[in-house]
Order: structure tokens, then sequence, then C-alpha cells
């Protein structure tokens, strides 16, 4: 075969595997909302509008799981780590740790976070063992992003308000206090701005959102916004208005994407990192759930996902499990590039489900689960545990039958096992042996109290 032949067969090779991939990628993960607080998850107390177009669009994923609080989620998510490899303290992103910043930044992407950080320094200066953990993690812009506009980037107390006059550090630049505005309104004009300059460009972005995360106070469409002495008012009656507003914004995203003519190059992933506030009781399909938010309950950790690809994604629901860890390899897939050589993950890609190509969907998912030590986490303790679509098992030898698309979870009792439920119990065991093989952090190794010291039994 003549060698300009050979040439043309594999830059036309080329160009298809461009067009079957998307240039973009905008990756929203909500604060704090499980599958009960979207009505196209069959949510009955909050319309969500356009997050329901965006799943009739596109693919809706059914089994998406997290952690059950946010840092252990975050940290998972931005590494392709489970929690017990290289988890140190709540609200830290470890120094060194490589991030899917890094990872979309080195295949050529513009790479641009806003929304919530929370990884640098999360111990107030009067919490005990707190000058062992502060400032010990990454900054935004020593996690692969180019661009960045956050919320919560260093010390908790110098924080303010993530809502109402809100305080956030926009590339460098702190921007404390600023009357009369909202702060994931600003979140949104800076990814926009950012798309906006960087069009031409293959551009990965992060969303970390703030709502509906506590503080649960007014939105600029809530009528007691227009008092501004009641914009930081504290209720949670203010959580449907919240979700409301998270639901407007993610309209406005997909709304000025398309006309900005990105809408058929820009792959949307709608995610969110735990289960809902328990100050919050809401109803899916009929039956009351009370948020589960910091529990290993199904209500803790069984959140939404949802893909957008205008024109390129057939509409449909995938019923595929999927755990955070999962998301460093799919980008990898989406990028059409190989993992670099020296990046471990525990992630299986979902790519192919959403490029149409053939998967090889995972069948179990793990947890590692301990936000210990941390201030305002002396209430926590430990759970490890491994899933599957029809049951959950615990290391300490709990099982539960969780199968169906709600938050239903039974205990089952051990002289009553059917053989099915056995042989599932013995292979989520083998998943928790595997998974405490594998090299552990320092602080999994040895458990710890909220202050950094060594739990004594």
């Amino acid at each position: 075969m003549p060698k300009t032949l050979l040439l043309f067969l594999a830059l036309a090779a080329q160009t298809l595997i461009a067009a079957d991939r998307p240039k973009h990628i905008l990756l929203i993960m909500a604060d704090d909302l499980g599958i009960e607080g979207l009505s196209c998850y069959g949510g009955d107390d909050y319309p969500t509008p356009n997050l329901d177009r965006m799943a009739e669009e596109g693919l809706r994923f059914t089994h998406a799981y997290s952690q059950p609080l946010c840092t252990p989620t975050r940290l998972e998510i931005m590494t392709g780590l489970s929690n017990q490899r290289n988890w140190l303290y709540f609200g830290t992103l470890p120094k060194g740790q490589k991030t899917f910043g890094h990872l979309m930044k080195g295949f050529g992407y513009q790479t641009c976070i806003s929304g919530k950080w929370q990884l640098q320094s999360y111990d107030p200066p009067d919490w005990p063992g707190a000058a062992e953990r502060r400032g010990k993690g990454q900054l935004p812009d020593e996690a692969g992003f180019d661009s960045y506009s956050l919320h919560h980037t260093r010390n908790t107390e110098d924080k303010g308000s993530r809502y109402g006059n809100p305080t956030y550090e926009r590339d460098g630049t702190l921007h404390k206090e600023i009357e009369g505005a909202y702060g994931e309104d600003h979140n949104v004009d800076h990814i926009l701005d950012f798309m906006g300059a960087h069009k031409d460009d293959s551009m990965f972005i992060y969303y970390p959102m703030a709502l509906p995360h506590w503080p649960m106070v007014p939105t600029p469409d809530s009528p007691e916004w227009k008092d501004p002495s009641r914009r930081l008012e504290e209720s949670t009656d203010y959580f449907p208005d919240m979700v409301a507003y998270m639901d407007k914004l993610i309209g406005r995203l997909i709304t000025s994407i398309d006309e900005m003519g990105l809408g058929e190059d820009t792959l949307i992933l709608y995610y969110a990192d735990n289960g809902t506030d328990r100050r919050i009781t809401s109803h899916l399909r009929g039956e009351e759930v009370l948020g589960g938010k910091g529990t290993p309950a199904q209500t803790g950790i069984r959140v939404p996902l949802i893909a957008r690809w205008k024109g390129h994604l057939t509409s449909g629901v995938t019923h595929d499990l999927i755990d955070p860890s999962d998301f460093v390899p799919t980008l990898a897939d989406l990028a059409g590039k190989p993992l670099p050589t020296d990046w471990i993950t525990d992630g299986v890609s979902f790519a192919p489900q959403l490029l149409g190509t053939k998967p090889s969907p995972r069948d179990w998912c793990f947890f590692w689960y301990d936000p210990r030590p941390g201030w305002d986490k002396d209430h926590f303790t430990r759970s490890i545990f491994a899933l599957d679509h029809q049951y959950k098992l615990f290391s300490d030898g709990r099982l539960f039958d969780i199968a169906g698309e709600t938050m239903r979870e039974v205990e089952l009792t051990a002289d009553s096992l059917s053989p099915e439920a056995t042989a599932a119990k013995a292979k989520l065991q083998a998943v928790i042996d595997a998974q405490m093989a594998l090299p552990l952090s320092i602080t999994a190794k040895t458990e710890v109290d909220a202050y950094g010291q060594p739990v004594t039994e």
C-alpha cells in the first residue's frame, strides 16, 4: 500500500477518534444531594426541570455512589484512589497527590476549577492537634488548574460566606465579602468567562458546587433576598429554594454552552459528593427519606449521575455501578489517552457507556470511610464496606439487601441467608480483604480520633 494512502488513512482514523470524543468536559459536583433531591430519579418534593431535561437528552445512571461526606469523595474523585490509600485529615488534599487537573493539563487541556475548595487547611487553630494539620493540603494552583475561583481556599476561620456577600479567591486574588453578590453566580460567571476565552482549545472544567450545602439561606430568587439583612438568615425552610437555584444554574450553563456553539463539543457530567443533609426530610416515589449525609447508609452514598453530550449521547438509563475513583480513568478514556504509566487508580472507566462502545462495568464498589481527624468530626467512627447491585457487606459482618433504584436497605440475619446471599457475602468479603491488603495511608493503618490521637479499644 502506498505511503501516501497509509498516511491518509492514519489521519482519517485520528479525525474519527477526535470526532467521537468530546472536545470539552464540564464536571459538576453538587454538595449534599442524594437521588431523592431530583425529580428525574423519582423525587417528589423539588422541581428540577433543567436536570430533568439533561437526563431526558442524555444518560442517567441509577447506581452511582459517592463516599458519605465531602472530603472523602473529593479526594477520591480527584486522585482516582480509594481513601484507604491516601487519606490523612479532613479537608486536606495531601501535598504531592496528582489530581485529574494534572492529568488533563498533561493531555493538553486548558483546566479550570470554580466553586468550593476546602482542601488546604480545615482545622481552626484552637482545635486539639490542629497545629499538626493546618496548611498541610494543596492550594488550587498546585493541583493542576490553570484558572480558579474558589471558596475556602485557605484557613477555615477566614473562609467567609459561600452564598450571600461571598468571599472567594480568584487566580491568586482574594475577594472578601462582596456586598450584594451571590457566590454561586460568581462561580458560574467564572466558568463561562473561561469557556468563552478558551473555546478554541480543549477544556476540562471542574465545578464543585457549594449548593445546596448548609448553611441553608435565601437565594437571589427567594423573597427574603430582597431584604439585605436577611440574606444570611439560616433555616432549613430555604432548602427547596437552594435546590431550585442549583437547577437554575445548571440550566444557565447548558443554555450558555449551547449559545456559544459548544453544545455538541461539550460533555457535561452532573454528580454529587454525598447524600442530603440529615436535617432534611424528602420523599422518593412516595416514600419518606431522611437525609443520610455522613452515614454509610444508602441515603448517605446513593447519588445522581447524569451525562449530557448534545447530538452524541443516546438518551437512556444505565444501571452500571459507578464509584468516585472511576472518574480519573474515565477522563483519560474520554481524552483518548492512556493513563500515564506512573499513575495508579482504583477506578474503572465508564467512558464506554458515554462513547457508545462496549463497556466492562465494575461488579462491586468498595468504601473505606473515616473522616477523622478533624474539627467537628468527634462524633464519627470508621466504616469499611463493599456493595454490588443486590447486597452491602460491612467489615463487621453485617449484610444488607439493597436491591432496587431507591434508598431501600434491609439487614439480613446470619441464620436466614439464602444461597445467593451467602455467595454474595463471600464475594464482597473477598473485595474488602483485597482492598485492605493494598498499601495503606498512615491514618488508615492506625485508627485515630478527631484530634489525631490513636484510638484505643
